[in-house]
């Protein structure tokens, strides 16, 4: 009998087609699902969102690769989640924000969904960290049960940010100097915009979009009105910019002359616009108008040739702004006042006068104050003079006065204090007190031999002792200065056989850690080592250097000696750390730098370049901020020397971003002694920690300042107390003896056990 299978084992055809169907149906699923997830995976990743999520229900906490990318850490790096162990990483600045607006987020308030702060990266800088998230599971009792969200980094955004913050802040101070008005019209709204400064120039009361427009039409003198609307009307038809030149009528009644120029563009909105800017150039006109009236005039009396000549001559001859004889009058009356002294048997006494703070006024008050001073110095020079004495201005703020006299130098030196009391007295120029003095050189000469010319060089000799002096005073020419000069001349022709020969050579001053002690670096200072007078430091030669513009060269030359012999001390298993080298403001011009140093081929992080906090940093021009950038990406540190003592400010500082900052030896000499020292010491180094900027104590005399600098968080240390410079073969020594650490201990007592070097400062 034929055996059959139960019924429930029988499988028909249609339904094992049917359960293939399913399996195949649910198989697409799978993969459609997995291509999907990996799709979104692949998305997250490339647009640089870190994915946290909080399951608070099942106590889970999970954050992606690039969460952690973010933060600095690795991939397997395990991120436990630790609510308090992150708050710590949060900038204290954020902190209160950050801990509210989770409070909000986890609360469901749309207006914390997004918020931004800032999270100590790993490597020790500061990310910048756009947060969004919500809550998208709840409990029963409402609570939040379960919050996702991402993580950007927005640094670069923050810090782009901030460029242009900066930018904005620069062209709002030189519309500000430049005291130019902007508009904004909209051609198509038929609306104006006016900023702070059009409204004081045309002095009005703060006008309306709508009623900006009607506000200049209204202002416009009768007699440009119709002329300036037809220009405008015929520029706006043909979508162009504008240049003309109108009078006004000011709030206050005042006639002025504006110019005007603008520009057409169409906005992102697709509207019609004109931006543009005004100016007051009242003077100007009136100036151009006097020039035209006196040229009309001289046409028209039909001058004859010799007054024209006449004219040209006083003009050759005389300074515009004073109305005194100008250099090149005072070269004919030398002449002329030198042979009437060796005739006539008298003395020829050359003043030369230079007004002190003159560049003050200028650069504060503007050059119409400073020209006013200029007329008033000469109107004081004309009063105290004789009558047959000369006065000629030769240039800038210095005045000439020659006298023929047949008295005592007596005279001659009341004249010039007479001359500088005056000058001292305060000028009132339109409400401001203003206040300079002068310094003056004197230079007396007669008998058959007297050089007129000669006397001049001699006064200006003169001058310089009288400004270097203290200004305010006067000098009288001695040989004791020729000779200083020729000993000058002759310090500059040996720097120049110097460098020929290499004589400048550098010596090294260790640096510690402030904490440990360890050899941190060495700062590379330069010596000449002078064929006749022996080994001299940069006080016997640097002025003279820089007036002769070697001081970048010599910057050069010590650099390539302090590699060598970095190089040499590891070849004999030293290894320090790092060198650092002055560099002058000069050097940091030369547009060539870049291409010297690359092939000095120096390895990253090993050199550091000392920068005077004394130069300017804010107004730094294109070849030094380009040579800046170059050494960051050459891998040479920038350190801020002698700082306190400059004028280098917090915007200076972020602009710069230094690895270090050295605090001059004048504000550690007295920490020990000094509790406001102490305060300013540690203000300065607040300062630096808060900007990621190390800072290093010059000056460190004794052992107390090593205790005290440690104690205010100070990261190195270089002094006396500690190690004095030192030629290059003696760093081997010094560094294996360690005797830096027995002066330690010793200072200490009995009771502290000897440190002995870290083997990484010895050998390799």
């Amino acid at each position: 009998m034929k055996q059959t299978k139960p019924d429930h084992l029988v499988i028909s055809k249609d339904s094992a087609a049917d359960a293939d169907t399913r399996n195949a149906a649910q198989g697409a699923a799978t993969t459609e699902l997995v291509q999907r997830e990996s799709r979104w995976n692949y998305a997250l990743v490339g647009s640089g969102l870190g994915v946290w999520d909080h399951n608070l229900r099942l106590g889970t906490r999970y954050y992606s690769n690039t969460w952690k990318a973010i933060r600095g850490m690795a991939p397997e790096e395990e991120a436990d989640g630790d609510y308090q162990a992150w708050i710590a990483l949060i900038h204290p600045d954020d902190r209160d924000f950050v801990v509210e607006a989770i409070e909000r987020q986890n609360a469901g308030d749309p207006n914390y969904q997004v918020f931004e702060y800032r999270e100590r990266h790993k490597d020790g800088r500061w990310v910048w960290i756009e947060c969004r998230g919500a809550c998208v599971e709840w409990d029963d009792q409402g609570a939040p049960a379960r919050l996702v969200g991402t993580d950007t980094d927005i640094t670069a955004r923050k810090a782009a940010e901030e460029r242009l913050s900066h930018m904005s802040r620069r062209l709002d101070l030189a519309l500000d100097i430049s005291n130019i008005g902007v508009f904004e019209a909209d051609i198509d709204a038929g609306t104006v915009e006016w900023d702070a400064r059009l409204i004081a120039i045309y002095g009005i009361e703060q006008p309306t979009l709508k009623s900006a427009g009607d506000a200049w039409s209204k202002a416009l003198h009768p007699d440009d009105r119709e002329r300036v609307l037809a220009t405008i009307a015929e520029n706006v038809e043909r979508n162009s910019g504008f240049q003309h030149e109108f009078r006004i009528i000011r709030g206050d009644g005042a006639e002025r002359v504006i110019r005007a120029k603008s520009a057409f563009f169409v906005d992102g909105d697709g509207r019609r616009k004109l931006i543009g800017a005004n100016w007051d150039v009242t003077e100007e006109a009136l100036l151009n108008a006097e020039l035209q009236r006196a040229k009309d005039l001289a046409e028209a009396r039909n001058l004859d040739l010799e007054a024209a000549k006449e004219n040209i001559e006083h003009l050759a001859l005389h300074d515009y702004l004073t109305g005194l004889p100008n250099r090149r009058y005072l070269d004919r009356m030398l002449d002329e006042y030198s042979a009437r002294c060796r005739r006539d048997n008298l003395t020829l006494a050359v003043l030369h006068i230079d007004l002190d703070r003159f560049k003050q006024i200028n650069d504060t008050l503007g050059h119409r104050a400073g020209d006013a001073m200029l007329q008033h110095a000469a109107t004081v020079l004309k009063a105290n003079v004789r009558a047959n004495d000369f006065v000629a201005r030769i240039g800038g703020d210095e005045f000439v006065v020659l006298c023929t006299i047949d008295v005592t130098p007596k005279k001659i030196s009341n004249l010039a204090e007479r001359i500088i009391r005056e000058l001292c007295r305060p000028i009132r120029y339109e409400n401001h007190d203003c206040r300079f003095g002068a310094s003056i050189g004197i230079a007396t000469g007669s008998g058959s031999a007297l050089d007129g010319k000669q006397l001049l060089l001699n006064a200006d000799i003169a001058l310089y002792r009288a400004k270097s002096g203290g200004r305010n005073r006067h000098e009288f020419f001695s040989t004791d200065a020729r000779r200083r000069i020729i000993a000058s001349k002759r310090l500059a022709d040996d720097i120049l056989l110097g460098l020929e020969r290499r004589e400048f050579v550098p010596f090294y001053q260790p640096q510690f850690h402030a904490r440990t002690l360890d050899v941190a670096g060495v700062e590379t200072l330069a010596r000449w080592q002078h064929r006749e007078r022996g080994l001299m430091t940069p006080d016997k030669f640097l002025a003279i250097a820089e007036d002769i513009n070697v001081v970048a060269t010599i910057d050069g030359l010590i650099l390539e000696q302090a590699l060598a012999d970095r190089d040499r001390w590891e070849s004999e298993g030293i290894v320090i750390p790092k060198i650092a080298v002055n560099v002058s403001s000069r050097r940091l011009d030369d547009p060539n730098l870049g291409k010297k140093l690359r092939a000095l081929k120096i390895a990253p992080g090993t050199v550091a370049f000392e920068l005077l906090e004394s130069i300017s940093l804010d107004d730094c021009d294109d070849a030094v901020i380009a040579n800046l950038r170059q050494l960051r990406r050459l891998g040479i540190d920038i350190e801020i020397d002698d700082f306190g003592t400059g004028h280098a400010s917090i915007v200076s500082l972020l602009k710069l971003s230094p690895r270090t900052l050295k605090i001059d030896r004048e504000l550690v000499r007295m920490v020990p002694h000094s509790s406001g020292q102490r305060k300013l010491v540690r203000s300065i180094i607040e300062i630096g920690r808060s900007l990621n900027i190390l800072v290093t104590a010059e000056g460190v005399e004794t052992m107390d300042h090593v205790r005290i600098l440690a104690d205010l968080g100070c990261d190195m240390l270089q002094g006396y107390a500690l190690a004095r410079p030192m030629p290059a073969l003696q760093i081997p020594a010094f560094v294996r003896a360690a005797g830096w650490r027995q002066t330690e201990a010793e200072d200490r007592g009995p009771q502290v056990e000897h440190h002995k070097p870290l083997k990484g400062y010895v050998s390799k």
